[in-house]
């Protein structure tokens, strides 16, 4: 190739390369720009009213910036673009977000096949897919997954693909954290444990999951809002912080009514710097029913410049958050 073709080529891969820097300073600053001060965060919302126009009503009325809902009303009842205007218009600014569990497979959303297991016994049954793992004995009906495989990850991009559709403002990403499952050795873990399927930590194969997820979402709506859900420890990366407007975390100071230790909550507070840096959000997400303790984590998480929620581990309820309980 001719020395003039070369410079040429350079010039155009620079140009396209400053344009992706300056799409993600641009979707940066608008995700700080409108950066929330409260949280609703709920996925039953069949719980919190009776019908789903009292419940559009109710959350509408709720005073929260940001409301996190799982993508229907019920099993059999999804939220319209409709309702998801009429919730927005509740207040300026409000963003509506869709719960998406992207490490784990559930027994009852639409694209679970029940010949996966048959026989519930929690162990796939011959002929299921080769994502499929066991299920978590913590949460019945909920499957580990190999999420770094593509037809997983396919079944996934498609509920992206609907929410955005729907009229969601972006995604919320659960079990982000699957990641620790496959680092788990006895009762302990190894930090960035190689995955042999894809030769590179089980920790990288969930940053570049969590990405090819924002990329997707912002093929339709370039300003679709990405949060995962705990998994701090990606946080190290800088692309990662780059693909995503804000994090959420579960039980940072406190188990329910049990104050978490000061040693696990600076090894997460760790972590969580490099979003403050960054200037991006931090949920705080407590599920502490005793008042003393809800005081003590309110707080803790105004201290470090938190936005927080107390509510209820089913998230059935509006719980109460920031300036606007």
């Amino acid at each position: 190739m001719r020395h003039g073709q070369n410079d040429g080529m350079n010039f155009h891969r620079k140009i396209i390369a400053l344009g992706f820097i300056v799409f993600g300073f641009c979707h940066s600053l608008l995700a700080q720009s409108s950066a929330p001060a409260s949280l609703a965060y709920v996925l039953q919302a069949d719980s919190l009213a009776k019908t789903k126009a009292e419940a559009v009503a109710k959350l509408a009325a709720c005073g929260r910036d940001w409301i996190v809902l799982d993508a229907s009303f019920s099993t059999d009842e999804p939220w319209t673009a409709a309702d998801l205007a009429t919730i927005r218009a509740g207040k300026i600014g409000r963003k509506v977000i869709s719960y998406l569990s992207i490490g784990e497979a559930e027994d009852y959303r639409a694209y679970w096949n029940p010949s996966w297991d048959a026989n519930h016994d929690g162990k796939p049954d011959a002929g299921a897919p080769a994502w499929l793992l066991g299920q978590n004995p913590e949460w019945k009906g909920n499957y580990r997954v190999k999420y770094w495989q593509p037809a997983w990850q396919q079944i996934m991009l498609t509920n992206v693909d609907q929410i955005i559709a729907t009229g969601f403002d972006g995604v919320y990403l659960d079990i982000v954290d699957g990641f620790e499952t496959f680092e788990q050795d006895g009762k302990n873990f190894i930090d960035d444990r190689v995955n042999p399927e894809t030769s590179q930590s089980y920790r990288r194969d969930m940053v570049d999951w969590v990405k090819a997820i924002a990329a997707r979402a912002r093929t339709t709506n370039s300003t679709a809002i990405v949060i995962p859900q705990n998994g701090t420890q990606l946080l190290v990366n800088a692309d990662f912080i780059a693909a995503i407007d804000a994090v959420g975390v579960e039980d940072l100071f406190a188990n329910g009514d049990k104050l978490q230790k000061a040693a696990d909550t600076k090894y997460i507070l760790d972590f969580l710097s490099a979003m403050t840096a960054a200037h991006k959000p931090v949920l705080d997400i407590e599920y502490a029913k005793r008042k003393p303790i809800q005081t003590r984590v309110r707080a803790a998480a105004a201290q470090n410049g938190f936005v927080w929620i107390v509510t209820d581990r089913q998230l059935k309820t509006l719980g109460t958050s920031g300036t606007n309980p």
